[in-house]
């Protein structure tokens, strides 16, 4: 199956938001190439993109391959209408998007997949989270449906359930993730049906669970419901990179930062990402501070 696509839109950068880091198994991403296993409402799939000059050719298998080919449009983000910038935006919002105009803001409408990795991230630097995604998986996830026996499902709510939290210390995972990855393989079904709501609906009924907070309520709807304006409150390093971006002082509060972006509302989510994307980044005073896993105590 062939679809087009706007010849202005960057396709690996639009869709490098859904990979968690470079070695995630449940989704690969190369030049001209995407892969992205994951339970629908259907059951499983495994999608496949390749593109070339402006032309897609889909391919998917599993019980979920329809469902995921009828999202493709949502997923490379081919309904989204782009930043329109406010006359008096901060010059470096400007370069940043000249240097990046071919981003796009697509929807996977996979909110129980996002979360998963979104929790792991919780509290931990970066490559401990998408360490453990990978071992996650390895260890819970099928292998995904598809010829590309490289890639693993995520794992499935029952087998998330299965496990009792002390399972996870061996991952590096503590007991507060671990019971927030409990509660969402266990509101799971409910997660599915609020992958079709309003981000603000979702996120409203996303407070309920316990573990997941405006943190990880941000990063997660951002990319599964497709909204530009989802901001990350409570991260460690976004409200410093977007307070030295914009106000030229090193370390910011996320009110300082919510107060900064304010001109954007609306699009602050895509303003964030295109002020990393052209490698901003607040000068580092110290390492991230995290939790230190309950097997290295």
């Amino acid at each position: 199956m062939l679809v087009h696509v706007d010849p202005a839109t960057n396709l690996r950068l639009t869709l490098s938001a859904y990979r968690f880091g470079s070695s995630d198994p449940t989704t690969q991403l190369s030049n001209g190439q995407f892969w992205r296993s994951t339970h629908t409402p259907i059951g499983p799939a495994t999608l496949h993109l390749t593109w070339h000059d402006g032309t897609i050719s889909l391919q998917a298998w599993g019980p979920g391959a329809d469902w995921m080919i009828n999202g493709v449009n949502e997923l490379i983000g081919a309904h989204d209408t782009g930043l329109q910038l406010p006359d008096a935006a901060h010059p470096k919002v400007v370069r940043a998007h000249r240097n990046h105009p071919g981003l796009r803001i697509g929807a996977s409408r996979t909110l129980y997949h996002e979360l998963l990795p979104t929790i792991l991230g919780q509290r931990v630097t970066a490559a401990e989270a998408i360490g453990q995604w990978r071992r996650l998986c390895g260890e819970l996830g099928d292998p995904a449906p598809g010829p590309n026996d490289t890639l693993r499902l995520p794992p499935h709510p029952e087998r998330i359930l299965g496990k009792p939290a002390w399972w996870y210390h061996p991952f590096g995972i503590e007991a507060k993730r671990a019971e927030a990855l409990r509660t969402v393989a266990r509101h799971a079904a409910r997660i599915e049906q609020w992958s079709t709501l309003p981000t603000l609906e979702a996120a409203q009924k996303l407070q309920l669970l316990r573990g997941i907070g405006p943190w990880t309520i941000g990063s997660a709807t951002a990319h599964a419901l497709g909204d530009p304006d989802a901001v990350p409150v409570g991260d460690f390093h976004i409200p410093n990179m977007v307070c030295w971006v914009l106000a030229d002082r090193p370390r910011g509060t996320d009110s300082e930062m919510l107060d900064l972006l304010e001109p954007y509302r609306g699009q602050r989510g895509r303003v964030i990402r295109l002020l990393g994307l052209d490698g901003n980044a607040a000068p580092k005073f110290g390492p991230r501070q995290r939790i230190q896993p309950m097997h290295q105590r």
